[in-house]
């Protein structure tokens, strides 16, 4: 007998090389494959307008090299002669290899679609791209829950006993993270009420500034002065949020005072002078203006008046405008634009009259 008929576990040494020799050959065969088509996949994707080259290039890219050695050692295996329970155990590693690897793939196409979705719908409906972001997350939770759930009954477990267990000890896990489940819901109402989406303008408790992300436990808003403010998202739907990104129209309220020495017929000119100045303006309805009150040292008018678009610069705009107006138009009609005064006023006594 020679050397190579000699037999080890079954199968004789020129079966074990030729075993190895295949599985060698498969997987230089499989990893110089996986090169040559991302090569060329990727010179043709930079040359096309569509991205759907671009996901079968990122999904090469994704495979991983454990996975095709595992299948190249399976294929190998075929060569010899195993046992029952040696095969079983081969088949199921390389089940689960693929599986994991089928996971991998699914969750590089799903973060595929949900990015090219958001990037399609952010522009004309920001509110939409913020539901489809967390479903997205919601879609891979369930993608590698049923993946392993694969996996765990490849390996012989009893998953309707192991969802039942699961059941019961979430409860108990529910109970310890309670907080960040209150988050998480915080977070789905979010998605689904829609208070606020990704690029709106928001007021809460004092705190201002443009949302940036909705997260599953935080939502992060950029404020005018540059920073970023963090806030939990159960917190921030127990408080008080003003969106001004859907503002309509935007209610202007201001007052002005002239002085006491104005002339009743200027006094009543006033209002329809300012009704006048504001109804010039575009983008406005002038509402009202009113003598309002007998202040300390000034008659005060008040006046209300609606910018018909939300845009707040375009706000201060129009206000610049009617006060260079108003200010024109008082000077030239000689009226005074009050400010704080008192005026004293001193009796003389005469030498003969005694001091009382």
């Amino acid at each position: 007998m020679t050397f190579f008929e000699e037999v080890y576990l079954g199968n004789t040494i020129l079966t074990w090389l030729l075993a190895l020799g295949v599985s060698v050959l498969t997987f230089f065969f499989l990893v110089l494959l996986k090169r040559v088509l991302g090569r060329r996949l990727h010179v043709l994707a930079k040359s096309t307008s569509t991205d759907l080259d671009d996901l079968v290039v990122d999904l090469l890219k994704q495979t991983k090299v454990l996975v095709l050695l595992v299948i190249a050692l399976f294929i190998g295996s075929l060569v010899l002669a195993l046992s029952d329970r040696t095969t079983g155990l081969v088949a199921r590693v390389t089940t689960l290899t693929l599986l994991l690897q089928a996971g991998i793939w699914a969750s590089a196409i799903l973060v595929y679609l949900i990015s090219r979705s958001v990037r399609q719908r952010l522009a004309d409906d920001p509110a939409t791209a913020t539901t489809i972001t967390a479903m997205g997350f919601l879609g891979k939770l369930a993608l590698w829950s049923v993946i392993l759930l694969l996996a765990l009954e490849n390996l012989g477990f009893d998953i309707t006993a192991l969802v039942a267990g699961l059941g019961v000890g979430g409860i108990a896990v529910a109970l310890a993270v309670q907080n960040i489940l209150g988050d998480l819901f915080a977070s789905l109402s979010i998605v689904l009420d829609k208070p606020f989406v990704i690029g709106d303008f928001i007021i809460v408790e004092g705190l201002l500034g443009t949302v940036e992300h909705v997260g599953l436990k935080t939502t992060r808003v950029r404020s005018l002065s540059g920073e970023q403010l963090v806030f939990s998202n159960n917190d921030l739907l127990n408080s008080r949020i003003r969106n001004y990104k859907r503002m309509f129209e935007r209610r202007v309220v201001f007052s002005i005072g002239v002085t006491y020495q104005t002339p009743h017929e200027k006094l009543k000119r006033i209002g329809s002078m300012i009704r006048d100045i504001i109804s010039a303006e575009a983008d406005t309805r002038f509402d009202r203006a009113h003598f309002q009150a007998y202040g300390d040292s000034s008659l005060n008018f008040e006046i209300v008046y609606y910018v018909l678009k939300a845009d707040y610069n375009l706000y201060m705009d129009i206000q610049e405008r009617i006060n260079l107006e108003l200010y024109r138009r008082f000077e030239e009609e000689g009226i005074e634009f009050a400010y704080p005064t008192r005026t004293l006023y001193v009796q003389s006594q005469s030498a003969e009259e005694p001091a009382s």
